[in-house]
């Protein structure tokens, strides 16, 4: 397993969604900077607010061109109650593979239940990390006002980075 570091090309992944279709990730959002976040399930309260906040910060994220994919092991009818339960406008995965996951990506895996601890990743217009933020248990992610402000940053010293 290999965390992926500032400059790492983000690995080809794809992506069930829920409500049909599949996102290759890192190719759907090129062009554009992305965040892709791994959440725990729709059990978790931590999950749900980080969720909801990323929700909440939609015009903001547009503002800096950045689009935002969730996803989880959860199955899709419970991705898809999470989806209505919170008004989620970004696409959510299901279904994930939790070990291809973590072996493309270097996020953990809680083996007694199965699923991906939380993990998120800023991605530039060609798909390369920016930054990459892991847990191993339930605390510990990326917020929407520390991206934006990070890609505010980023624009207004454009070419000194």
């Amino acid at each position: 397993m290999t965390l992926l570091k500032p400059g790492d090309k983000f690995p080809s992944l794809s992506v069930e969604v829920a409500g049909g279709g599949t996102l290759r990730l890192p190719d759907a959002l090129s062009g554009r900077y992305g965040v892709v976040l791994f959440y725990r399930g729709s059990w978790c309260r931590y999950c749900n607010a980080q969720l909801r906040a990323f929700e909440r910060a939609h015009d903001s994220l547009a503002e800096v061109d950045a689009d935002v994919v969730a996803l989880s092991v959860d199955d899709e009818a419970t991705t898809r109650a999470l989806i209505d339960k919170h008004r989620l406008r970004f696409p959510i995965g299901h279904s994930a593979d939790a070990h291809a996951i973590a072996t493309a990506t270097g996020a953990f895996v809680n083996e007694e239940r199965g699923h991906l601890e939380s993990t998120g990743f800023v991605l530039d217009e060609t798909g390369a990390v920016v930054v990459s933020v892991y847990s191993s248990n339930a605390i510990g992610r990326l917020v929407p006002e520390d991206v934006v402000g990070l890609l505010r940053y980023r624009r207004e010293h454009a070419g000194r980075l």
